[in-house]
C-alpha cells in the first residue's frame, strides 16, 4: 500500500478533461493509474472487509479525477461486487431481516440525496467540493485509528437506525465511500454480533450502491467509464491475492497503516486544494 501511495505521488497527473471528453479512451495510459487505484482499494477491502470506496476516492482525487467522476465511477464499479457479496451473506444466513429493513430505505434515500448534492456542488465550485471531501476522508482516517486505539464499549441498544443509515448512504455517495466505516463500525461498536451486522450491512450496501450509480448515470451520463474500467481491472487482479492474504495479515497493524495513509492522503489533498 505504501509503495502504491508513493508511486501515485510521483506519477504525472493526467488531464481529466481530455479523458471525460473522449469517446473511446479505454486504452490510454491514464487507465493504468485507475487500475493501480482499484488494485490498492481491493487489497485493503479484501484484507479488512472495508475501505474500497475510501481508498479509491482518495487515490483517484490524488491523480486529478474530479469528485463527481470519482464517486460515480466507484459506485458503478461496486454494483456487481456488492451484489455478489450481499447475496452470499443472504445465502449463508448472515442477514438479520429486521435490521436490513431498518437500513435499506433510509440508506437508499440518503445515497440518492448525496449523489444529487455532489453533482450540484460539482457544477457550482469544484475546489470547495475537493476540500469538503478531503475533510470527510480525514474524518474517516481518524475514525479508523480511533477504532484501533479506543476502548471497547459494552453492548448497548442501537437507536435511530434510520438516521444512521441515511447519513451513511448520503456520505457514501457524496464522498465516494464510507458506508462500511460509518455504519458497520458504529453498529459493531455498540457490541452487536459482527456476523449479522456485516451480513445485513453488506446486503444493504448493494441497494445503496445501485441507487447511487443510477443517479449518477442519470445526471452526468457515462463520462466516468474509463475510471470504471480501471477500477474493475485492478480489483479483479487484486481479489485473489487479497483473498489469500485475508486472515493471515495482522488486522490491527493493517488498520493502523490504512488509517495513517488515509490521513496523509487527505491532508495532501487539503493542502493542494487550499494552496
Amino acid at each position: 500500500m505504501i509503495a502504491g501511495y508513493l508511486l501515485i505521488q510521483w506519477l504525472p497527473v493526467p488531464d481529466w478533461s481530455r479523458i471525460s471528453s473522449a469517446l473511446t479512451p479505454f486504452w490510454r495510459w491514464e487507465v493504468l493509474l485507475f487500475i493501480l487505484a482499484g488494485f490498492l482499494a481491493q487489497m485493503v477491502d479484501g484484507a479488512l472487509g472495508m475501505g474500497y470506496g475510501m481508498i479509491s476516492a482518495i487515490s483517484l482525487m490524488s491523480v486529478g479525477v474530479s469528485p463527481v467522476a470519482m464517486s460515480a465511477a466507484i459506485h458503478t464499479s461496486e454494483v456487481f461486487a456488492s451484489g455478489i457479496s450481499g447475496y452470499s451473506h443472504y445465502r449463508f444466513g448472515n442477514v438479520n431481516k429486521k435490521l436490513f429493513r431498518h437500513l435499506v430505505v433510509p440508506g437508499v434515500l440518503g445515497a440518492i440525496l448525496g449523489a444529487l448534492t455532489l453533482v450540484f456542488l460539482g457544477e457550482w465550485n469544484g475546489d470547495i467540493l475537493r476540500i469538503l471531501i478531503a475533510i470527510y476522508a480525514l474524518f474517516l482516517g481518524v475514525r479508523i485509528l480511533s477504532r484501533v486505539f479506543g476502548k471497547k464499549p459494552g453492548t448497548r441498544k442501537v437507536k435511530r437506525l434510520g438516521w444512521l443509515a441515511g447519513c451513511g448512504g448520503f456520505l457514501d455517495s457524496f464522498g465516494g465511500g464510507g458506508w462500511g466505516p460509518i455504519v458497520t463500525s458504529t453498529l459493531i461498536a455498540k457490541g452487536k454480533t459482527p456476523r449479522y451486522i456485516i451480513g445485513s450491512v453488506s446486503l444493504t450496501e448493494f441497494f445503496i450502491t445501485l441507487a447511487s450509480a443510477v443517479t449518477f448515470i442519470g445526471t452526468v451520463g457515462t463520462r466516468h467509464l474509463p475510471v470504471v474500467v480501471g477500477l474493475l481491472i485492478g480489483g479483479v487482479v487484486a481479489a485473489p491475492i487479497a483473498s489469500r492474504l485475508a486472515g493471515k495479515l495482522p488486522a490491527k497493524k493493517m488498520l493502523i497503516a490504512v488509517g495513517i495513509l488515509v490521513v496523509l492522503w487527505s491532508m495532501r489533498i487539503l493542502v493542494t486544494a487550499i494552496w
